[in-house]
């Protein structure tokens, strides 16, 4: 969907098909019609946005084969579907029944992160809408946290002059821009802007930048007017904002039964209390654990948020609630004002599949209509800041 800022740009609003299994192209291509389709005509729109995840195999093999991309490009012209962002986290096997810690491999000390992103760069060139001002990936920030020395810090500088010159000959090659965008989350290197701040101060503005999740931020218990106020004063562009919300306990030793009935053996939970603030670290064993089962075992102080993403209109059960004034404040800060603070929202529920039995998905179509229910809020939310529904026309199918 694409919406009209008081400035005049384009703000596209998708989701992330990270929820998806599909690694291969024949599975992405299968996904278009069991899920985008569905949520696109749920919604009532001649265009939708996706997210797109592709792992690495199928970003190698897209790369090198021109016809491949057009493929992929035409099947989603037909469908109404435009792509203008990628998710560059994971790089293969993330619906796996067990990701946990696996999700930050290989890490941007790595050759092999470095030509992922840019294997990335160029199917996405090809797949921008003619009319897109550019694109954006979403990558995570450098690594988690240990070990981390002197020797890796240095590795991921120069992958990342090489991310940069690697997107400039892209640029050359295609005429598309495409930035990446470095994703704070709880447990890596750079957790809060204010890490992101000290770490990537120095790296290429023009070509790379941060995707501000915003579950991640209310997680690190950041205020987003602050936050985004650092990474302004930093000269950090916000290239891509993920729409997503995380569980709050007001309460955590009375909510406890509650909380064990969301751990789950697939993802990391990470779970931080109040105590996160700016100018401590983040990762304290005082007031943080790296998934939500320690938490529990080690009580750590209350209130507590928890890096799990749950459905922007389905929040959890009380006693637990949803992290959505984060989210608000934040959309309010970034599209409020004069000018659009970001070009690119990409609705990331990737938990769907491990949410508590009682309200998970049990079919295609019911997951079709989640999403779909959640996109129609994200889109009432920005609309709600004023910013105008444009016609969805559907582009010229290519030959």
């Amino acid at each position: 969907m694409r919406f009209r800022h008081a400035d005049g740009s384009t703000v596209h609003l998708g989701y992330c098909t990270n929820v998806h299994p599909a690694e291969d192209l024949a599975g992405i291509l299968a996904q278009l019609d069991t899920y985008a389709l569905p949520v696109r005509r749920a919604l009532g729109t001649d265009l939708l946005g996706l997210g797109l995840w592709l792992a690495a195999p199928v970003a190698a093999a897209l790369a090198a084969d021109p016809a491949a991309r057009r493929r992929l490009r035409h099947e989603l012209t037909v469908r109404g579907l435009e792509v203008v962002t990628l998710n560059g986290f994971p790089y293969a096997a993330f619906q796996a029944p067990v990701v946990k810690g696996a999700v930050y491999h290989p890490d941007w000390t790595t050759p092999e992160r470095l030509g992922y992103t840019l294997d990335l760069a160029r199917v996405l060139a090809d797949l921008l809408p003619e009319d897109a001002a550019r694109g954006s990936i979403s990558t995570l920030p450098l690594a988690w946290r240990t070990p981390w020395d002197a020797a890796r810090a240095d590795a991921a500088r120069r992958r990342l002059d090489e991310l940069a010159a690697g997107l400039a000959a892209v640029e050359r090659e295609t005429g598309r821009t495409i930035r990446v965008g470095f994703e704070p989350e709880p447990g890596c290197l750079v957790e809060s802007t204010g890490q992101a701040r000290e770490i990537f101060s120095t790296m290429d503005s023009d070509r790379l930048g941060i995707c501000l999740d915003l579950a991640h931020l209310a997680c690190a218990w950041e205020e987003p007017v602050e936050a985004l106020g650092r990474l302004r004063a930093a000269g950090l562009p916000v290239v891509k904002v993920q729409v997503s919300a995380a569980v709050e306990a007001a309460d955590p030793e009375g909510s406890a039964e509650a909380l064990r009935r969301w751990v789950e053996p697939r993802f990391l939970h990470q779970t931080r209390a109040a105590g996160c603030a700016e100018g401590s670290d983040p990762a304290d064993p005082a007031y943080a654990a790296d998934d939500l089962d320690a938490a529990l075992d080690t009580r750590l102080p209350g209130p507590w948020r928890v890096h799990y993403h749950v459905p922007l209109h389905a929040p959890p059960e009380p006693p637990l609630r949803s992290t959505l004034p984060v989210l608000r404040a934040a959309l309010a800060a970034l599209y409020a004002g004069p000018v659009a603070g970001c070009e690119h929202l990409d609705v990331e529920t990737y938990t769907w599949g491990v949410l508590p039995a009682a309200r998970r998905p049990r079919t295609d179509a019911e997951l079709a209509a989640g999403i779909a229910a959640e996109l129609a809020f994200a889109r009432d939310e920005l609309v709600g800041l004023g910013l105008a529904t444009t016609a969805n026309e559907r582009s010229e199918v290519p030959a």
